[in-house]
């Protein structure tokens, strides 16, 4: 299924399965799927939205979930987007020095865009990904990675990545670590976000303040059709404080950048498990 997409994708405007999605698919998966009620709740009590415009905004993020899973195979069919960057000088300052820096995202927007995107010329970029998915996705990402300096590093059980992680710390290079759900780990931080305790992974802050990184946010979302905006945003702690409490500064300057992106942003949430604590 995934290789006629892509074949089809080569001919077909990405905006024909947005349509067909929009009509056909989400109201099934709305009725089939508990996603509907996670989204729902989101809206509610999260983002304080009234019934009638949660329901619809429901509605709309599992449109542009469709829709930006529909432009990662479209990349892989050699379509392009338009992309804008806010906070490229910032990155490229992070490229220019020796040492290594870790870059944060999140599952909102179309992080994978930025990989396609934001080329690593001067240090290699090392991405951690779910090594789980099916065979046709991860030979398609290797595929466009294949003249890039980027390299992925699996999530291993055993959490053998992690020696994976602090060699390429150790050789100057980016890493790129998703900060909004658990691996495996049970150390985790809990954080007020959006007005509700949410439990956020231990470990992509102990990476980076164990070694007095530097770090960046990177949110990619989806503003039209065929364009995304990508945000670069330094996060800031005090590198002179202890561990802990440079952890706790680092992942609360995190949570804010999450929170103003989704303030700009709420449909495109796409964390469809229970989040906060409650």
């Amino acid at each position: 299924m995934h290789r006629w997409l892509i074949r089809m994708l080569r001919y077909i405007d990405v905006r024909v399965f947005y349509v067909f999605t929009a009509l056909f698919v989400i109201p099934v998966c709305l009725i089939l799927n508990p996603s509907r009620k996670i989204i729902f709740h989101y809206m509610r009590k999260r983002m304080q939205f009234g019934c009638l415009r949660s329901a619809w905004y429901t509605y709309l993020n599992h449109c542009l979930f469709a829709q930006v899973v529909i432009d990662k195979f479209a990349m892989y069919a050699g379509k392009r987007f338009e992309v804008k960057v806010v906070g490229y000088d910032a990155y490229l300052r992070l490229l220019e020095k020796p040492d290594a820096f870790v870059q944060l995202s999140s599952h909102i927007g179309n992080y994978e865009i930025a990989g396609y995107s934001l080329k690593a010329d001067k240090k290699a970029f090392n991405a951690l990904v779910y090594w789980g998915e099916k065979e046709s996705v991860m030979k398609n990402r290797m595929f466009l990675f294949k003249d890039t300096h980027i390299r992925m590093i699996p999530v291993s059980p055993d959490m053998s990545h992690l020696f994976d992680i602090n060699a390429a710390l150790s050789k100057g290079e980016v890493v790129s670590i998703p900060a909004d759900r658990i691996w495996g780990s049970p150390k985790k931080l809990v954080k007020c976000f959006l007005g509700g305790e949410a439990s956020f992974p231990y470990g992509p802050f102990s990476i980076a303040t164990m070694r007095s990184l530097d770090v960046v946010a990177v949110n990619v979302m989806k503003t039209a059709a065929k364009q995304y905006t990508i945000y670069i945003t330094p996060l800031l702690y005090n590198k002179e404080a202890n561990g802990k409490a440079r952890i706790e500064e680092l992942s609360d300057a995190y949570v804010k950048e999450l929170e103003k992106m989704l303030g700009l942003y709420p449909t495109q949430w796409y964390n469809y498990f229970d989040f906060w604590h409650e």
